[in-house]
């Protein structure tokens, strides 16, 4: 299952639409006023199925992940070099990213790839394609790649 991943152009806050691959909005997602990012996912109904929520005052990234309100797991930045690694405490998933940190993959715990993540180039706004090996991951997979692009803004700020 493919998604793409668009930010919207003008906006105050954090504000994505994903789409599945007939362009239809699958999606949208919308930042809050908070100290760090918010960031609530609705279903195409209007329902708010996830939230992704960093926390501060910690000595690297840190982003809370909850599932229809639900504490799912968090994700946090490890410290390396080269490239940019992620530590996911839920489904015993992990993240990589190469090293200009517009690719990532994610990862199960037996090495197996859950899903692939690219970033566009040359585009007005953040695009990415989100490439799920198992549909029933779409979403957790969003939560993980919107928190990264998140921690990616804050460094650029």
């Amino acid at each position: 299952m493919k998604l793409y991943f668009k930010q919207r152009l003008f906006s105050w806050f954090d504000s994505y639409d994903i789409y599945n691959e007939a362009g239809e909005t699958v999606y949208v997602v919308k930042g809050q006023l908070s100290w760090g990012h918010c960031l609530k996912i609705y279903d195409t109904y209007g329902n708010e199925i996830g939230t992704v929520k960093e926390r501060v005052l910690t000595l690297l990234p840190k982003f809370e992940l909850f599932l229809r309100g639900q504490y799912m797991g968090c994700i946090s930045k490890e410290l390396t070099l080269f490239r940019p690694r992620y530590n996911i405490d839920c489904r015993g998933w992990h993240v990589e990213g190469d090293f200009f940190e517009w690719d990532y993959r994610i990862m199960d715990r037996s090495g197996r790839c859950v899903a692939t993540v690219s970033k566009e180039i040359l585009r007005l706004t953040d695009t990415y394609v989100i490439d799920v090996r198992d549909g029933q991951d779409a979403l957790c997979v969003l939560m993980l790649v919107l928190a990264i692009d998140a921690e990616k803004c804050s460094r650029n700020d």
